[in-house]
């Protein structure tokens, strides 16, 4: 019995076919493919707002955490400045730094130029002249005339009252 086999088919493939148009042509659609694409599609579309509104509310509560921990910082600072002030030894240090108040018997100095001392001239300065010099300039004649044109000067213009929001009375 000579049954000839049949030839095994190949696939036909044109020549404008890619191996991926081959590949996305080898897909098939079943009813359970099909149910699992739209369970997917449902999870997506049902868990997408929660997790964005999980992702801001993660984001709010580290906000507010380092807003806790800044005021916390804030509150042991100003604790530990209450307990310095309630010390009798650093209320009177500071009211002699501060307001210069002094114990009874206590004998208090006032500097009064603590100023740095300027550093002598260098020796390549010219030396100060010892002779008597005057001045050409006649400063009485300049006073006067400085005191006439400031005085003769046209006025400026009077500045304008300014702007209050308050209304203004009205005459009767």
């Amino acid at each position: 019995m000579d049954q000839k086999r049949p030839a095994p088919r190949q696939p036909v493939v044109s020549e404008a076919e890619t191996p991926a148009g081959g590949w996305l042509r080898s897909i098939r659609f079943s009813g359970f493919s099909l149910v699992m694409m739209v369970v997917l599609i449902l999870a997506v579309v049902v868990l997408a707002p929660s997790l964005r509104t999980y992702a801001e509310q993660r984001q709010q509560i580290s906000q507010l955490s380092a807003a806790v921990a800044d005021q916390k910082a804030e509150v042991d600072q100003l604790t530990s400045q209450r307990e310095r002030w309630n010390d009798r030894t650093y209320v009177t240090t500071q009211a002699r730094e501060r307001l210069s108040y002094v114990l009874p018997g206590d004998i208090s100095f006032l500097v009064i130029n603590d100023l740095p001392v300027v550093a002598p001239l260098e020796a390549d300065a010219s030396p100060v002249s010892t002779n008597i010099q005057s001045t050409t300039t006649d400063w009485l004649g300049s006073l006067f005339a400085s005191t006439m044109t400031a005085g003769l000067a046209p006025q400026a213009a009077a500045p304008a009252p300014p702007a209050t929001d308050a209304p203004q009375p009205v005459a009767p």
